[in-house]
């Protein structure tokens, strides 16, 4: 039963879920050896990198998921958001991956709230930018305002592999990232304990 989360919520007063008891094989460590051809490079001198995976599974069987979902970078974590963290996601040229992944956490079953972690619809009220897909030319001058338009410190994270490296299409977000979360697109469950990890949670 897909919805048993919610059943159990009614039953026992559990609406959401501390660790889910199943990972799904997609956006988590893959290991293995071996030379395969690789569309965006993310296998190097038998070495995944994360960073540049788009999770095609041209690798398989010589690479497998380890059901690891822990794939995120923290470079810097900030205490000063542990009462509130809000944050502005843009989207700067995706295929609508990350940002149903993103959407999701804020579901019942995730609820990014009870981490106190929200959404705000203006840069100018937000503590961090999450930005999804390559980067695009139109939007180089939209990702500058915004950026700008936030206020200090400014929190940049760059959601799935399109936005860290490129992907197999374009370039990376140009933006100093103080979280990377990689992906194609990332699992709701890395998203959430790596926001949770900025917070310094």
């Amino acid at each position: 039963m897909k919805n048993w989360w919610f059943i159990r919520g009614l039953r026992k007063g559990v609406m959401t879920e501390k660790y889910p008891k199943e990972i799904a094989e997609w956006s988590i460590e893959i290991q293995g050896e071996g030379t395969v051809n690789c569309p965006t490079n993310a296998i190097k001198d038998g070495k995944w990198i994360k960073e540049r995976c788009v999770f095609c599974r041209r690798c398989y069987p010589n690479y497998r998921p380890n059901l690891n979902p822990r794939i995120y970078t923290i470079n810097k974590t900030q205490p000063l958001f542990k009462r509130s963290f809000y944050l502005y996601p843009i989207d700067s040229g995706t295929c609508g991956g990350c940002n149903m992944e993103l959407k999701l956490i804020s579901s019942p079953e995730y609820d990014m709230t009870r981490f106190s972690i929200f959404f705000t619809n203006t840069p100018r009220h937000a503590d961090a930018l999450v930005v999804m897909g390559v980067m695009t030319e139109k939007m180089k001058e939209v990702l500058k305002k915004a950026y700008e338009a936030m206020p200090e410190p400014k929190v940049v994270i760059l959601l799935g592999a399109c936005a860290i490296s490129g992907g197999i299409i374009g370039e990376g977000v140009p933006l100093e990232a103080v979280v990377e979360i990689p992906g194609c697109p990332p699992n709701p469950f890395t998203i959430l304990e790596a926001l949770m990890k900025v917070k310094g949670e």
